[in-house]
């Protein structure tokens, strides 16, 4: 049986077109990231990365301030607006087309956010963290990016535990859109939450098995790059993980993946290409 999902995202407006797979360019202003922490130093330097995403075929940058590594603890929300809300200003101006996502849990973040022009809202919490969250963008057309974690960043490494790591992840889903629906709140995109509060053998587990969730009829969005899924069991680090992180990215899209949240946006356009490729073949 065939599950279809949208081929389009409502952006305050601004059509999305996610009919093929799409790029979001990760642009991280958090010091303390697991990769790039503390890489963009200077206003120059988040506008040549931001413009670098867009020249290499990125369609989101999703702009963070606050980082989510495991173990990493909550900044306060005035230094979070801070670091978020002028690198926002300073993109929308430079490249007043861009689709901009935010990666914050917090309500007046986002609120911030959404007043200098965000379109995207990137919630790692699920709603779980700030319950005033939801209704900030409650029938204003942007879309939700829903993931799934167990715990918080502080705590989600440490031994986490599932019956059956898909079913869990499943019912998350399913009790969650619901009430997002209610809310008026429509396109919303499923991110399983890779190494958030899953051991190696949970990510690879929903990896492998990630073309079940097209049964809830939401765009996918798979944020694996150069995480520890990828560079622990090839015993070598984040820097080195680009090649991993690849192959993984055709696993991903070869089970329905729709966007690819990365660091690195002209290797995962090449990837999408490569895999669209084969697809064609299929048909001939």
């Amino acid at each position: 049986m065939a599950f279809s999902t949208p081929e389009t995202l409502n952006c305050r407006g601004r059509i999305l077109d996610i009919s093929r797979p799409i790029v979001m360019g990760i642009l991280n202003i958090s010091p303390d990231s697991f990769y790039d922490g503390g890489k963009l130093k200077t206003d120059s330097d988040v506008l040549k990365h931001a413009e670098k995403i867009l020249a290499e075929g990125g369609k989101i940058m999703d702009v963070g301030g606050m980082s989510s590594r495991p173990g990493a603890d909550f900044i306060s929300e005035e230094e979070e607006r801070n670091r978020v809300i002028p690198i926002i200003k300073k993109i929308k101006k430079e490249f007043p087309e861009a689709i901009i996502s935010v990666d914050t849990w917090r309500a007046s973040v986002f609120q911030a956010a959404m007043d200098e022009g965000a379109d995207i809202l990137n919630d790692i919490s699920g709603g779980q963290l700030d319950e005033s969250l939801w209704p900030v963008i409650a029938g204003k057309n942007i879309p939700y990016i829903l993931m799934h974690i167990q715990g918080t960043p502080e705590n989600m490494q440490i031994n986490p535990q599932y019956d059956d790591v898909l079913t869990e992840v499943m019912d998350y889903f399913i009790e969650k859109t619901d009430v997002l629906k209610s809310l008026n709140i429509s396109d919303i995109i499923l991110d399983p939450g890779f190494g958030f509060g899953k051991t190696l053998e949970h990510n690879y587990k929903l990896l492998s098995h990630l073309e079940a969730f097209k049964i809830l009829s939401h765009p996918l969005l798979v944020g694996i790059s150069r995480k520890s899924m990828i560079y622990k069991p090839l015993n070598t680090n984040p820097k080195n993980a680009l090649n991993g992180t690849t192959a993984l990215h055709l696993a991903a899209l070869q089970q329905g993946a729709k966007i690819l949240r990365v660091h690195d946006v002209a290797p995962a356009i090449e990837t999408i290409q490569l895999w669209e490729l084969m697809e064609a073949a299929k048909s001939d």
